[in-house]
């Protein structure tokens, strides 16, 4: 293949195997950027069938004034529907987007490697199989490369360009070229199990569905508190919504690629549900009810209440940083009706609040009862990591524990703290890390696995998990606002509680501690 065969342009013709959703979104994003596109599909009847689709959905957009009658048309008159492979002999690329299963896709770039001409470009759809593995068998497998779009096509503007063992970078960056003409963001990943965005999620699935089963919290409760922190939605409402037969396929997948490491596993829990045949929206039942019934929504998990400060005799800040400043504000302006003011304690190794002896604290992956133990402090509460900004869009749901030595009016006082701090406050079991510090550290330290393994740099991990699965912000981001040191006293506080293979900090990690600041 010739440095002078990639250079596509909107005149050169595409073939789309396999004429599903996936199939037909590429579809239509390759005529709308100007190809003649050729649609194939192994069923009779069904690339057709999935032209006649679009066309009802681009007469619908075109009524709603979000598109030209004329776009739609020029849209629809570029896909042909074709019933042999035989017909896009002369195509520049193909793109194949059938079963998620390694033999069927094999066996088919076999035969197409028969039939198209020698300098065009051989592109999966696959979201998690090695392109390395696919590439098996073929006489040019420097010519296949993963072209890894998301759904719904049309809308979601990720793609992820993997690279396999043989595949050429030339190819890499041409298909890198055409998926930016086609108005995507392209990321260059290299084919390891789950690429980037299958990869990196893992923990925000892992981690809550390991506090479902220590009963730590509700599905409720959790995702009440991660859209909290910024995330649309929670992880028990994707997981619904993904269908947890699919979700539990991709984390087995990753699991068996990695030989089955423990920071992989899957969970008992989502096994009970794919058992009992509960898979979510799409069987009416999961973590909630569909539609929705009597289930507690998590909008409704955690109730505002009244804050009420008893007369606090000393109030002093611990910790320096935005979130040490953020609780002195706070604590100034809760105290001002009392005619009182805090006191700072910049150098403390723990950010939070001491209020007469109790400490209300920013976990730093500890259990409340381990900080008690610890520091000999009988009333102890920690709570969870604040993302969101102060009063974005009213008050936000923050979890937080209470040590088994705590008095019960120091229970009932730290909830009113955090109240008075325009906090929704959730209590949920003492577990290491509670909710979002966990899963934001996990997420970062997998993030830094990812970029230690080559498999994309720190820039593609943000943007992939920002446009590929809509986080607030990418790992690397949380990384610079947080702090290496901050993180991995987590991930440790996690190993130290659990014990096992499942939480042990990447080696990147470990050395960003000696080179970036603590963190805010």
């Amino acid at each position: 293949m010739s440095e002078s065969s990639l250079r596509m342009s909107a005149q050169d013709a595409v073939l789309v195997v396999g004429a599903g959703i996936m199939g037909a979104g590429i579809a239509q994003i390759a005529a709308q950027a100007g190809h003649p596109v050729f649609l194939f599909d192994a069923r009779p009847g069904a690339a057709a069938e999935a032209r006649a689709k679009l066309d009802e959905t681009l007469t619908k957009l075109v009524a709603k004034g979000k598109l030209s009658a004329s776009a739609a048309q020029d849209t629809i008159s570029r896909i042909e529907p074709v019933a042999s492979l035989n017909a896009a002999a002369n195509v520049s690329i193909v793109i194949e987007a059938i079963v998620e299963k390694l033999e069927p896709k094999r066996t088919l770039f076999q035969e197409l490697e028969a039939i198209v001409n020698e300098n065009a470009i051989l592109a999966t759809n696959t979201s998690s199989i090695s392109v390395t593995a696919i590439a098996n068998g073929l006489r040019h497998p420097e010519r296949l490369v993963g072209m890894h779009f998301f759904n719904p096509v049309p809308l979601m503007r990720l793609v992820e360009v993997v690279s396999g063992l043989q595949t050429s970078a030339q190819v890499a960056s041409e298909v890198y070229e055409l998926a930016r003409a086609w108005r995507k963001v392209p990321v260059h990943a290299r084919s390891t199990p789950g690429f980037i965005v299958n990869r990196i999620a893992r923990p925000f699935y892992a981690e809550a569905l390991a506090l479902l089963q220590e009963a730590a919290a509700t599905p409720a409760e959790l995702d009440a508190c991660v859209r909290a922190a910024g995330f649309r939605m929670g992880p028990c409402e994707l997981m619904d919504l993904i269908g947890h037969d699919t979700n539990f396929s991709v984390t087995q997948s990753v699991f068996e690629a990695n030989f089955f490491d423990k920071r992989y596993v899957p969970s008992i829990v989502q096994r009970e549900l794919v058992d009992g045949g509960l898979l979510g929206r799409k069987s009416g039942r999961g973590f909630y009810t569909y539609p929705a019934s009597d289930d507690k929504t998590a909008d409704e998990a955690a109730t505002p209440r009244a804050a009420t400060i008893t007369r606090a005799g000393s109030v002093v800040v611990h910790g320096s940083g935005p979130m040490a400043d953020r609780l002195a504000a706070a604590a100034t302006r809760i105290l001002a009706p009392q005619q009182l003011a805090p006191t700072r304690q910049p150098s403390s190794t723990w950010i939070g609040l001491d209020i007469d002896g109790a400490r209300l604290a920013l976990t730093d992956g500890r259990p409340a009862f381990v900080v008690a133990a610890s520091t000999g402090i009988d009333d102890v509460a920690v709570f969870d990591w604040p993302l969101a900004a102060e009063g974005a869009s009213g008050p936000a749901r923050l979890a937080y524990a209470v040590s088994l030595s705590a008095r019960p009016t120091w229970q009932a006082e730290a909830a009113s703290w955090l109240a008075a701090m325009n906090f929704v406050p959730v209590p949920v079991a003492d577990a290491p890390g509670l909710i979002v510090a966990r899963t934001l550290c996990m997420l970062v330290n997998e993030a830094a696995d990812a970029v230690q393994q080559g498999v994309c740099t720190t820039d593609g991990a943000d943007v992939a998990m920002k446009l590929g699965v809509n986080y607030p912000a990418g790992p690397f981001e949380w990384l610079e606002a947080w702090g290496a040191s901050r993180i991995v006293a987590v991930i440790q506080a996690l190993d130290e509680a659990y014990r096992g293979e499942r939480y042990r900090v990447s080696p990147w990690l470990r050395r960003a501690c000696q080179k970036m600041p603590p963190g805010a």
